[in-house]
Formats: structure tokens, C-alpha cells, sequence
């Protein structure tokens, strides 16, 4: 009766009121009775096999997350394989990944990618519109799925420890933190794919360079790699990196990763700057420049020519690499370019470049230590 006068109020103000209002009330108040009593007898026939698939395709999901979920040691792991969604382009995983997951702002994954802010901002809103156009699930990959987003998830945690070991901003050139999260989710990415030598080479490099933490800034004021006090170096991580680069080698082919920590555990192992072996090193930024042709390698290896060939000879590739432009906002292109200047006492380009370098430079301890380079070679 409720529902029949409920009806009435909705229909009557319409159609108007009907000629007998009492027998309309009855009439459909009976047709909803008899509505309800099939809903309830349909209910009846249903509820048990609905209950049953209900149950089946709960149990069905739940043990497919088990399954995806179980093999990860670390839930932000997990997330990092989730975002890193291989519907997505390479670049678009990671960036977004370090956006969402990694703790890194805008403006230190547009350095990261020696892209503009407004450029890499613009990346990010692609990426994330073609997540919502295409429906990409947000899932948890399946073990036998882990392998095609592995090389993401590797430059993720890269890229993640890079910021950590110089940060692109701020008044502290060490992020403690980031550093050791990255190393943190290496040692449990080697754990989950144990075999995979290029996590084993990354765990190394993080370690490798990281072992030097302590000596990179004294007083407030940066040390060169040259300056630095190697009885500061921890002793304990450069052994571990070293074994790791000599069991990922023994283990397969090198991968970059591989490449870049057997370059630094040459530097580790050396007890003097003058001990380093440059030519070797050289050779692997080559082997590296191979594999990654990147102005920034190509910038590495262009240094390791002119410590072991002849500063002359590295100068003239880092200027044939300044040709291109490529590095033209690079501050370490004209750190790097400053210092070969200077070692040839060519002062006056020197200091330009040590100036060009400092006003891009964005770190403030990065900022003083070339200005400090800057007023030296003004006070000769």
C-alpha cells in the first residue's frame, strides 16, 4: 500500500486524478504484491548459485594475488613492478614511477633526464592520460611478467640512488636517505632475481660509490675525487662491491650497469690518485658508450682520455662534444671542461667555463666549490 500511494503521488499531479482513486490505490497496490513475490521467488532460485560463483571468483582472486604478491620481499618493490607498467614506453615508466614512488620531485627528474621542467611535466601528463584512456589496470605483475619490467625498475632505483649520492638542489650534497633506500631495494631486487646479473652489477655500483659518502664533503666544502682523504672511504662496502662485480662478470655477459661499477671499483682500489688506471677505465666507458651512446658517457669517457692519454686529447673531444649542443645546459660538461683548462693553464677559459658551470649548477655546495675554483684562478 506504501508504494501504491507512493505511486500515486508521482503519477496523479501528471495524469490527473482517476476516476475511482480507491480502486487505482487496490489495483496497484495488488500488481506490486504480485511483483515482489516473483523478485522474492527469482531471489530464491538465484541466491545459491550466485553465492556459489561469488565465492568461487573471490577465492579465484585472492589466490591470484597471493600468487603476484608472495614472491615480493618488500612492498615498494612491489609498487615500483606495478607502476612500471610496460604498456607505457620506457622513458614513461620510470619518470612516473620516480614521480609516484620515488620520492623525487619534478624539477630533479627533469635534471635526472637533462630535460626541461615544462617538457618533462608535459611527460608526465601523457603518461598518466594514457593510463586512464587505455584503462591500464593497476596491478600487480605475475612472476613469469616481472622480467619484461625489470630494465624500469632498474633505472628507477638508478636514478633514485643518483639524486641520493648528489642531490640536484638544496643546501646538502648527500641525500642519506635516498641512498640507502636505493641500496636497501637493490639488495631485495637480487633476492627476487638472483640470476639477473644487471641487478647484481647495480647493487655493486650503489655500494661502490657509496663507500666514498664520508669523504665527498669536509667542512662543508666539497673534495674531488682527487682531493678526497681515502681512509675515509668505507673499506667494508668497496669489499662487498668488488666481490659483486666479479661474481656478476663470472656469471654472464656485462650490462651497463656492470660496466659502471667495475669503472668504480678501479677508482675504489686505488690507494692514490695516481694509482688509478685511467686507460682501463677508459676502455669501459667506451665499451659503456657502445651499449648507451649518451652525451654524458661520451662526457666520462672524453675525462678518461685526457687523465690517461693527454689532457690535450680529452679537451679536444669534450669540445667536439660541445659542438652539438647537447650538454649546452650540463653543468658538469663545463666543470669538467674548466678543470682540463685549467690543468693547461689556459686561465682565462677556464674561469669562463668554471663561471658558465657555476650558474648552472643548482646544488648549493656544488655552487661554492666552483666559485671557490673560480676566485683561485682570478687570484693568479
Amino acid at each position: 500500500m506504501q508504494e501504491a500511494f507512493a505511486s500515486a503521488l508521482a503519477s496523479w499531479p501528471v495524469h490527473g486524478i482517476p476516476g475511482n482513486p480507491a480502486a487505482w490505490i487496490t489495483t496497484t497496490a495488488q500488481r506490486k504484491l504480485i511483483d515482489a513475490a516473483r523478485r522474492e521467488q527469482t531471489r530464491r532460485e538465484k541466491q545459491d548459485s550466485l553465492r556459489y560463483e561469488t565465492e568461487t571468483a573471490w577465492s579465484t582472486l585472492e589466490a591470484e594475488f597471493e600468487e603476484a604478491t608472495m614472491h615480493f620481499p618488500d612492498d615498494r618493490l612491489r609498487l615500483i613492478f606495478t607502476c612500471c607498467h610496460p604498456a607505457l614506453n620506457g622513458e614513461a615508466q620510470v619518470v612516473l614511477t620516480l614521480r609516484t614512488l620515488g620520492g623525487l620531485s619534478t624539477p630533479e627528474i627533469a635534471r635526472a633526464f637533462l630535460l626541461p621542467e615544462a617538457t618533462l611535466a608535459q611527460r608526465l601528463v601523457r603518461a598518466k592520460r594514457k593510463i586512464q584512456e587505455a584503462r591500464i589496470p593497476y596491478e600487480v605483475p605475475a612472476p613469469a611478467h616481472l622480467p619484461e619490467r625489470l630494465v624500469a625498475v632498474q633505472a628507477v632505483l638508478y636514478l633514485i640512488f643518483n639524486e641520493g649520492y648528489t642531490a640536484s638542489s638544496g643546501t646538502e650534497l648527500v641525500r642519506t636517505d635516498l641512498c640507502a633506500e636505493a641500496i636497501r631495494l637493490a639488495r631485495v631486487l637480487c633476492e627476487l632475481l638472483p640470476q639477473d646479473t644487471e641487478n647484481i652489477g647495480l647493487l655493486a655500483l650503489m655500494l661502490l660509490q657509496d663507500s666514498r659518502r664520508n669523504a665527498r664533503v669536509v667542512d662543508a666544502e666539497l673534495a674531488t675525487l682527487e682531493e678526497q682523504d681515502r681512509s675515509l672511504w668505507d673499506q667494508a662496502a668497496i669489499t662487498e662491491g668488488v666481490a659483486l662485480v666479479e661474481k656478476a662478470l663470472r656469471l654472464g655477459s656485462a650490462g651497463p650497469y656492470q660496466i659502471q661499477a667495475a669503472i668504480a671499483a678501479l677508482h675504489a682500489q686505488a690507494g692514490t690518485p695516481g694509482e688509478t688506471d685511467w686507460r682501463q677505465i677508459a676502455v669501459l666507458y667506451e665499451r659503456l658508450l657502445e651499449m648507451n651512446p649518451s652525451p654524458v658517457i661520451a662526457l666520462n669517457h672524453a675525462v678518461a682520455v685526457a687523465m690517461s692519454e693527454g689532457i690535450e686529447q680529452g679537451l679536444s673531444e669534450i669540445d667536439d662534444l660541445g659542438r652539438s649542443g647537447a650538454l649546452d645546459h650540463y653543468y658538469l660538461f663545463h666543470a669538467a671542461r674548466a678543470d682540463l683548462l685549467r690543468r693547461l693553464d689556459r686561465i682565462g677559459e677556464a674561469a669562463a667555463a668554471y663561471e658558465r658551470a657555476a650558474g648552472l649548477a643548482t646544488n648549493r655546495v656544488e655552487v661554492n666549490f666552483l666559485i671557490r675554483q673560480l676566485e683561485r684562478l682570478r687570484k693568479n
